[in-house]
């Protein structure tokens, strides 16, 4: 009996090794490495029991012990079951890169279509948990259309060159004969994909020029290109727009940005515009501080009255962004839905001068959508800014004050900001200045099922230890823990041997 509990143990050992081994020499036989981890567990029980007494004190202690451990095991085993059934994330990194969007998470819950993506992974490829933990989470937010499955292309090569893969890490989304490949894994550019595969056609959205606005082309500090950039990536189409050449609004005009102008619009392209906006138009106008005072006229006609002012704010939040006065930081929102998933953010509004509603507002109804803290002024002194100088008077407009407004009827919608600065290059990916700009643009187009806080770039943040700290994490788990579990050990057996 004796040598079959040998053999037995033997071969349990060697089946747990093999188990532990077997994703390191054989990838592709990884399905079985539970099945083999439990037939040597097995052998490894049988043998312990072929070798007992059950006569012996000692043996039916080791029984009790036994029992327990295996109760303790299936206890574990149990709570592991529940929790892979009905689990809960809990994100605690900075930005939580590990979790979706809300607006990934909401166009997953409106999608209309059966979506089905294949990840093109090699088995032990770096990158493969990463691609099946993102995707597993947007299957969860989808209401069963978000299906996916991962692909070997060295072992499934027709299904690779069905989809013209090309590249291993590769994600195709498909749904209704057409497909999108996704060749980084990352939220942004699988949720952009998605975003491409599930709407029909691209809207287009115009940028006027030919006032000396901001430039869509520009790619320098106060040019408009991470704008467009960040528009084409939401599934729009970004074309200029020269009024005075073209004479009106194309009809094909989703939206029309004015960003920025700084001489007047002349009356042909005044006439233009009131048109648009008559047809039920969306336009979004970005009139900074002390130009494009023609503007000023074109607005009151839809209720809104942009003040010669420029809001200063001595808040000291300010100061944690080493920016100066002359950039309100916003964290104050109107009940709307540009602002509705705000809560929470920074906006900076960079050089930017206060909006005021009109009474009487005529047939549009006006409301504001942002507004600095108490702690801001509209400075009027225009020779007193020149000097670089900024001190509130009795003339100022005291805060808060609105930096941001919407104007409706009927179909036709205008939204206003005191400043086209946070647009620009320089502070668009700034706090939650692409948002509230991306928001406005898919209010606009009446794409309001975009409108939320876009995907975040995926930041690492190394921790940055003292000499102090970086002994205390090594000491703790090293030495400090096995310490007191070795004197505790030591301790128990020694008043065991003292009582027996």
């Amino acid at each position: 009996m004796r040598k079959v509990s040998f053999w037995t143990l033997y071969g349990g050992v060697v089946l747990l090794v093999a188990a532990v081994a077997l994703p390191f020499v054989r990838p592709q036989w990884s399905d079985t490495r539970g099945w083999v981890a439990g037939a040597g567990a097995l052998l490894v029980l049988a043998s312990l029991v072929l070798r007992l007494d059950f006569g012996r004190r000692v043996t039916r202690y080791g029984l009790h012990s036994i029992v327990l451990i295996v109760l303790g095991f299936g206890l574990v085993a149990f709570v592991e079951a529940v929790s892979y059934r009905h689990n809960t994330r809990i994100d605690l990194t900075e930005n939580s890169r590990n979790s979706l969007s809300p607006q990934t998470i909401q166009l997953l819950k409106n999608l209309k279509t059966d979506v089905a993506a294949t990840a093109f992974f090699q088995s032990d490829q770096p990158g493969k948990k990463v691609a099946e933990d993102l995707l597993k989470q947007y299957a969860s937010h989808s209401n069963g259309r978000f299906t996916w499955s991962m692909a070997d292309p060295d072992r499934k090569p027709d299904l690779a060159r069905q989809y013209n893969v090309e590249q291993y890490g590769t994600i195709v989304l498909g749904t209704r004969g057409t497909s999108e490949k996704i060749l980084v894994v990352e939220e942004e550019k699988l949720t952009n994909g998605l975003v491409k595969l599930t709407r029909e056609g691209r809207r287009t959205v115009y940028v006027v020029r030919g006032h000396g606005e901001r430039e869509v082309g520009n790619t320098d500090r106060q040019g408009l290109s991470e704008a467009r950039a960040a528009m084409e990536r939401s599934h729009y189409e970004v074309k200029e727009l020269a009024l005075a050449r073209e004479g009106k609004v194309p009809a094909d005009a989703a939206a029309v940005i004015i960003p920025g102008p700084r001489t007047d619009f002349l009356p042909p392209e005044i006439d233009a515009l009131n048109a648009f906006l008559s047809a039920g138009g969306k336009l979004f106008v970005m009139a900074d501080p002390f130009q494009g005072e023609g503007l000023k006229k074109f607005l009151e006609g839809y209720g809104l009255t942009l003040e010669d002012d420029l809001v200063v704010e001595t808040n000291p939040i300010g100061r944690l962004f080493g920016i100066g006065p002359e950039v309100p930081i916003v964290q104050q929102y109107e009940q709307h839905p540009i602002t509705r998933d705000l809560r929470g953010l920074s906006t900076l509004f960079p050089l930017t001068r206060s909006i005021k509603p009109r009474s009487p507002a005529g047939r549009f109804t006006v409301q504001l959508l942002a507004r600095t803290s108490p702690q801001s002024w509209g400075e009027t002194d225009r020779v007193a800014l020149g000097r670089g100088e900024a001190k509130q008077d009795p003339r100022d407009p005291k805060g808060p004050l609105a930096v941001a407004a919407v104007a409706t009827a009927g179909k036709a919608r205008l939204v206003v900001f005191g400043t086209s600065s946070l647009a620009s290059n320089q502070f668009l990916n700034i706090q939650g200045n692409r948002d509230l700009f991306l928001n406005t643009v898919s209010w606009l187009a009446e794409q309001e099922d975009l409108i939320s806080i876009r995907p975040k770039d995926s930041r690492q943040t190394p921790v940055m230890l003292t000499a102090l700290q970086g002994q205390a994490v090594f000491l703790l788990p090293v030495v400090v823990l096995p310490g007191i579990a070795l004197i505790a050990g030591i301790v128990v057996l020694a008043r065991r041997r003292a009582s027996s």
